[in-house]
């Protein structure tokens, strides 16, 4: 699921005016974590996530254990705020793919 340049541009459009709505504190990533993430991102497939300042997490670390374990992508790092992207397996949930796919 390697997305464009063009689809990374439109993914990082549309969530420019999202707000986070995943927030990593002092507890860091846990399983409640990615299990709350993993579901956000099957029903609304793109959301964002912010790092706050309390937490010993780097923003390139976080990116890379959503990567791994949630089989998503990081579509931007601005600071400590991360724009995540996933197809939806569900169909009703595929609004912000199918405008993917046509880029």
């Amino acid at each position: 699921m390697k997305l464009r340049g063009k689809q990374k541009r439109f993914l990082r459009s549309e969530a420019h005016h999202m707000n986070p709505l995943v927030q990593i504190g002092k507890n860091g990533i846990s399983e409640t974590l990615l299990d709350q993430v993993d579901d956000l991102l099957e029903r609304r497939e793109l959301i964002k996530v912010n790092l706050l300042q309390n937490t010993d997490e780097e923003a390139k670390d976080v990116a890379d254990v959503f990567e791994e374990t949630l089989h998503c992508e990081v579509v931007q790092i601005i600071g400590r705020i991360l724009v995540v992207y996933r197809e939806s397996s569900k169909e009703k949930f595929q609004k912000i793919s199918k405008q993917v796919q046509s880029i």
